[in-house]
């Protein structure tokens, strides 16, 4: 018993001196975050004269329940963060990821088998050494650690850190993409409004010109019109019916792309009516935040967790020129007899290490450090570019931001005074003071003025979506994510 004792602890006693020093640091260069690219402050200049005075509440701090007013459109977010298959894609991603990184992290750790055998072979007379045929048995139980390698030089835990970051990059790759999804359903949300608005309004001009266009006939059947003044009056009604045709195509290519962005139809319940039904569905963003707030983008955080990947990596490069110690090894019982597993002096063990040192490797392993440290310097390459680009998309938003008011307010007394200018044009005419001609350039300078109108409010909704997804907004708070 005192000799098994010994032999354990012959076997124990190097092994845990040898998972002690497997606990070492990595060699992978510190990680320092690269300044970011971009001015400390957002751009200044007459476009941002409204955006530029005042601090508020981050935007990625408020979550979209908060910042979408109108129950229909929230209800319609909410639908399709629960279907839409982008999303869905994201989140397996994530357990994909995640597993990975299980499967690597186990590489730490010795990996014990249970082991059971039972052999049994006949020796041909020929071959016995006692000159008779003869039947050997064995029979043997145990643990054993196979090829555990002694990370010694941090080569496993480096590969260990960059499945961990790349796991982290994939968690924020989802918030972005959720982030995407939002302002998605929301701008094709306003979208169809804004176009269901346009078909109505040609709808009502269309009737308008049926009108006049009737009126014109008569007018002209009693000799009063000229024949130039009918033709005009048909022009604006064949020009009302083209627009209806066009818009009840986009009318239903909205509905499908809604539909796509949402995962499921979605019910017409929730489908919005006209734009100017909308105009209050979106919170008012507060101007003037710091360009910092970029690092916190879900994009950015991303292509920052792919640089501490990269980075990782360079220390299991590093590593491969360094001998790797692997271990082989079990410990259990071993007998001729089934019946004497157990009995007597049946204790078997082994203890096997092997230590490999690169020699020649014709350059691979030079080559493969080479190819870290490359990929590091394109991750940060990316990482700044993506912070470039980020700050591009605020700065764009927030130029739109501070002049879009002047140009609706603009827009909106535009479409007033062409429609005081169409009802006298349109008085004249019946009083024969001016020809049909001056009614129809009115009428379609009203029309124009009234289509722009739509698509000048449309923009401002959409900037507002498009400022909250730039600032990193969409993904917090999200009571649905508990569901996934």
């Amino acid at each position: 018993m005192k000799s098994r004792q010994r032999l354990t602890t012959t076997i124990c006693l190097p092994l845990g001196v040898f998972l002690c020093l497997s606990g070492c640091a990595t060699m992978a260069p510190e990680y320092s975050r690269p300044a970011a690219p971009v001015p400390a402050a957002w751009p200044s200049g007459p476009a941002y004269k409204e955006v530029a005075a005042t601090n508020g509440k981050p935007v990625a701090d408020i979550p979209w329940q908060q910042f979408f007013i109108d129950p229909q459109l929230r209800k319609t977010v909410a639908l399709a963060l629960e279907n839409n298959r982008d999303l869905r894609v994201a989140v397996l991603n994530i357990e994909r990821s995640r597993a990975l990184y299980q499967i690597q992290r186990s590489d730490l750790f010795p990996k014990v088998d249970a082991t059971a055998a039972g052999t049994f072979q006949r020796i041909p007379q020929d071959l016995s050494s006692s000159g008779h045929a003869m039947t050997t048995e064995q029979y043997s139980v145990g643990l054993g650690i196979n090829s555990y390698e002694l990370d010694l030089f941090g080569r496993v835990r480096s590969l260990k850190d960059q499945a961990l970051e790349q796991y982290l990059a994939t968690e924020q790759a989802r918030n972005s993409v959720q982030i995407s999804l939002v302002s998605q359903v929301a701008a094709t949300y306003l979208t169809l409004a804004a176009d269901q608005e346009r078909l109505q309004l040609a709808k009502d001009t269309l009737a308008s010109q049926v009108s006049s266009y009737q009126l014109t006939r008569r007018r002209f059947e009693s000799g009063v019109s000229s024949a130039l003044d009918l033709h005009q009056a048909q022009t604006s009604v064949d020009t009302a019916r083209v627009d209806i045709a066009r818009y009840t195509t986009l009318v239903a290519q909205d509905a499908n792309a809604l539909n796509l962005a949402v995962g499921s139809p979605v019910p017409s319940a929730l489908l919005p009516g006209k734009l100017s039904d909308t105009l209050t569905s979106l919170k008012d963003l507060p101007p003037g935040l710091p360009s910092d707030v970029l690092l916190h983008r879900p994009d950015i955080l991303q292509a920052e967790g792919q640089l501490k990947g990269a980075n990782a990596n360079i220390g299991a490069a590093r590593a491969a020129f360094f001998p790797r110690i692997t271990l082989v090894s079990s410990v259990g019982f071993g007998s001729d007899e089934l019946a004497g597993l157990f009995k007597g002096d049946s204790f078997a063990w082994s203890f096997a290490p092997r230590v490999t040192l690169p020699i020649f490797d014709a350059g691979s392993n030079r080559a493969n450090l080479k190819v870290a440290e490359v990929d590091r310097d394109i991750a940060v390459a990316q990482y700044e570019k993506a912070i470039q680009s980020a700050f591009r998309e605020v700065a764009d938003a927030l130029a739109q931001r501070g002049t879009i008011d002047d140009q609706l307010t603009a827009q909106q007394s535009l479409t007033d005074a062409t429609s005081e200018s169409y009802r006298l044009s349109q008085a004249r005419y019946e009083k024969g003071v001016d020809s049909y001609l001056t009614v129809l350039d009115s009428q379609r300078s009203l029309y124009s003025a009234q289509q722009n109108l739509i698509a000048v409010r449309l923009a401002r909704l959409t900037n507002l979506v498009n400022l909250y997804k730039a600032l990193g907004g969409g993904y917090g708070d999200a009571g649905l994510d508990s569901k996934r």
